[in-house]
């Protein structure tokens, strides 16, 4: 059977990985394609046989969707404690997940995180529509238990956890806990959760001999780096330079940081967690309009600290949440306010333009109490950057590329938390940060396989990575970036590597849409659709493709001009293009890193 027929009918494999073997076999001999097919048959004769139902019966299966890696580490954290349990786990991510064997399941334990507007995390996208299919089986005598994480400033909250748990009910499946919907500040109350699935699972568990045995079965890529969210390496910023030219309306800044002695690693793809301070002169600010003492001791979590200290490392200022508008119309009792906080969609638009020091001047309060304060307050969250260097070329540091977020509200400039302090960090600052893996945005396995970038602004940082990392390797794949900004001469990022990966032929083509350098603003899907012919037969030709960037507004234009292209030179009509899109990143060669 070859490989096309094999991708044409219901296999075993994903669509991704069909896609792998395909690319990893074509760079094999007629011998070598041989002694890998005996090694196969070979493997498959003493692999265990199909885990049985008295076996599914005696574990408690963990699945996880997650994006940027909370949902993963939940999921993590509750098979340690099950193993710690006597409990057996099977911890498997819904990418990789055999759809077959839920039908099998006896205890299910679900973490998925919902990204944008109510959509899936890449690697549950599949799982997802399986559930909701023809296909999904009965699931009568499976108990379940979801926890859902997102938040609570988008509109649908925890979308993709709610329909996991509906569907789940649909088939037949019974709740073994009620529903957990997460907000960003989710580590207290996933903990509860763990607890109370593990004492709800033990009694309904078949006692067995593999029991105390048991493990996660699943091991993560990086999961052997000492540093991580909870525990994150301590870094030294060693440049923060400007990108942008003086007279441009933007702030990019080109980061570099040095992670030392840590053995840290990372792939082009990857991103890089930023834990930062809030802005000292901002604290402030805010202790003075409050006619707060930031020596008064207050309790965040189990700690007792400051309030200064409190505001300054541990809380969320530059960024609101529905609960915290509500919080200060019942405080401040403003009409105004009360009238925004009954309209979500009002809500929801004052949440993103808008900031604690935004709350204190529009609706001042004074004398607050500052436990209640505080407690109102988000947890401080590190902020995610694509990663926009490779190993293969820095070693051991790491590169970033920051926009510097500032707008002008009522007079006064509003700064991003992470941006702001990266921004202005001063040579030899230290950074808390960790890698978050980002399997989802990845080059392709075959070095020859061509790569078609879209990435407009601050989301050409995992391009640069991506073309270090080819250079380096001597790849023979045909390379294509879209980039866009709105001036040449003050907006073009990394130019001068650009111009010299062209004349080196590393970098085939470059399309630029710098939008406000004419009368008509050109952006990068104007691009796209007049060079339509050529990216269809890159596509034709197996390109993998990548996207990156502001998803708001760029990535949906961007999806709509790939659609009317496909629909053109594809001679399709519209739902057939973004069928036939959806098959490309069911495959994996059309990937997404927006945010």
């Amino acid at each position: 059977m070859s490989l096309n027929e094999l991708s044409s009918l219901a296999s075993p494999l994903s669509a991704q990985q069909v896609e792998t073997l395909k690319q990893f076999s074509a760079q094999l001999t007629p011998v070598q394609l041989a002694w890998v097919s005996g090694y196969l048959a070979a493997s498959a004769n003493a692999a265990p046989a199909a885990v049985s139902v008295a076996e599914n019966n005696s574990k408690l299966t963990i699945l996880y969707g997650s994006q940027t890696g909370n949902s993963r580490g939940v999921a993590t954290e509750l098979a340690n404690q099950a193993k710690a349990a006597g409990v057996a786990v099977n911890l498997v991510s819904m990418g990789d997940y055999n759809s077959r064997n839920l039908k099998q399941e006896s205890l299910l334990a679900v973490v998925v995180s919902t990204q944008g507007e109510g959509e899936a995390p890449d690697d549950a996208i599949e799982f997802h529509k399986f559930l909701a299919s023809k296909r999904a089986p009965k699931l009568d005598g499976v108990r379940y238990a979801v926890l859902s994480l997102g938040d609570s400033s988008y509109e649908f909250f925890c979308q993709t956890g709610k329909e996991f748990d509906e569907r789940l009910a649909k088939l037949g499946a019974e709740p073994l806990l009620p529903r957990v919907d997460c907000d960003l500040d989710y580590q207290q109350a996933s903990e509860v959760w763990q607890s109370e699935v593990i004492a709800a699972a033990k009694p309904l568990l078949a006692q067995s001999s593999h029991a105390s045995a048991a493990s996660p079965s699943v091991a993560f890529a990086g999961s052997e780096q000492q540093y991580s969210k909870q525990q994150p390496y301590t870094a030294e910023v060693i440049v923060s330079q400007k990108l942008t030219s003086r007279d441009s309306a933007k702030d990019t800044r080109h980061v570099e940081i040095d992670l030392g002695e840590s053995g840290i690693s990372y792939r082009p793809g990857d991103a890089l967690g930023v834990y930062f301070n809030n802005d000292t002169a901002l604290v402030e600010s805010l202790l003075s309009a409050w006619q707060l003492d930031g020596d008064i001791v207050v309790t965040v979590g189990k700690e007792s600290v400051s309030l200064q200290q409190a505001l300054l490392e541990k809380k969320e200022l530059t960024q609101l949440y529905p609960g915290l508008v509500k919080f200060w119309a019942e405080q401040s009792k403003a009409k105004a306010l009360l009238a925004i906080i009954e309209d979500k969609t009002q809500t929801r638009e004052f949440v993103r333009s808008h900031q604690v020091a935004d709350l204190q001047q529009l609706y001042p309060l004074s004398n607050i109490d500052p436990q209640t304060l505080v407690d109102a307050l988000r947890p401080l969250t590190p902020r995610l950057y694509s990663i926009a260097s490779s190993q293969a070329e820095v070693d051991s540091e790491v590169h970033l590329t920051v926009g510097l977020v500032a707008d002008e509200r009522n007079g006064e400039i509003r700064y991003g938390g992470a941006s702001r302090f990266l921004a202005h960090a001063e040579e030899g600052a230290n950074v808390k940060v960790y890698v978050e893996s980002n399997k989802h945005f990845r080059l392709p396995e075959n070095p020859q396989t061509p790569v078609i970038m879209i990435g407009p602004g601050t989301g050409v940082a995992p391009f640069r990575a991506f073309m270090q990392q080819r250079a380096n390797q001597g790849d023979a794949g045909k390379n294509w970036l879209f980039f866009g900004n709105p001036h040449f001469e003050q907006d073009f990022l990394y130019q001068t590597e650009w111009q010299q990966y062209l004349k080196s032929g590393v970098l085939s083509k470059i399309s630029l849409a710098f939008s406000r350098d004419q009368q008509e603003k050109i952006y990068v899907q104007h691009r796209i659709q007049q060079q339509g012919a050529e990216l269809w037969q890159w596509l034709q030709q197996g390109a993998h493709l990548y996207l990156c960037g502001d998803a708001e507004r760029m990535a949906k234009d961007v999806q709509q001009a790939l659609t009317d292209v496909v629909a053109e030179f594809g001679e399709m009509d519209h739902a057939a293009a973004s069928e036939w899109l959806e098959q490309l990143r069911a495959a994996g060669r059309f990937q997404k890193d927006v945010y």
